[in-house]
């Protein structure tokens, strides 16, 4: 493990928070409830939303930016711990989650703890993301595991590089990703919600219902709009 950092005295306007990227293509009940579980297991009191603008692993969203924005807006309005950021969601160049949170420390400061959340395929695929090693400079990576899913498991599939960040960089404290700005890897089993904006966008382009998948509002949204129909 790295050597423990000095624990950290924050000021009530430096309180860790939670960043929560992805297209939103649309925003669906399982990342309400990754976001929801992690925010809990890591005492976060915000837990910020960052649609992706042009992504550069995948190709472009279905969906424009406005109506991905509008979208997550929706779905996050009642929730106190939620909040939208629109760092990314306007760029026409590709976006990489390393510049992002570099704008955020330049934002934020350089104390403030940040945790980025990833899905757990996101992270066994961490080593192809642009100046991935940087990534830990600049935040904390809380990871959430399906059920089942066993990393050690995985061990043997991972890049070497990766399990080598993975094993020096470990914590099953929560608290160890308050008392530091960044440098940690902390894993979390959270419920299974077998849900993909991929599926949605199928079901809606076949006229099939997805109500139960999404928010109500953004259901209704998505009708209003119709969106992910054949004729877009």
């Amino acid at each position: 493990m790295p050597s423990d950092p000095a624990p950290l005295t924050l000021h009530p306007s430096a309180q860790p928070i939670g960043l929560f990227g992805g297209t939103f293509d649309p925003v669906h009940l399982g990342h309400l409830r990754l976001a929801e579980e992690l925010g809990e297991a890591l005492g976060l009191a915000e837990v910020r939303f960052l649609p992706a603008g042009t992504p550069p692993h995948r190709s472009p969203p279905a969906a424009s930016a406005t109506d991905r924005l509008a979208m997550v807006a929706l779905a996050i309005a009642s929730n106190p711990r939620f909040k939208l950021d629109a760092h990314e969601i306007h760029k026409t160049e590709p976006c990489y989650m390393v510049d992002t949170l570099a704008a955020l420390r330049a934002e934020l400061g350089s104390q403030r703890p940040l945790t980025l959340f990833l899905g757990a395929d996101a992270f066994l695929g961490l080593a192809t993301w642009h100046e991935w090693r940087r990534l830990f400079r600049l935040a904390h990576l809380a990871v959430a595991q399906r059920p089942g899913f066993a990393f050690a498991d995985r061990q043997g599939a991972m890049p070497p590089a990766l399990r080598a960040e993975l094993a020096d960089r470990y914590t099953d404290r929560s608290d160890d990703l308050h008392s530091a700005p960044a440098g940690r890897i902390f894993l979390y089993q959270i419920t299974q919600l077998d849900i993909a904006a991929s599926h949605i966008r199928a079901l809606v382009a076949a006229g099939r219902s997805v109500r139960y998948l999404v928010p109500e509002a953004v259901l209704d949204y998505i009708e209003r709009h119709r969106l992910y129909r054949q004729e877009n």
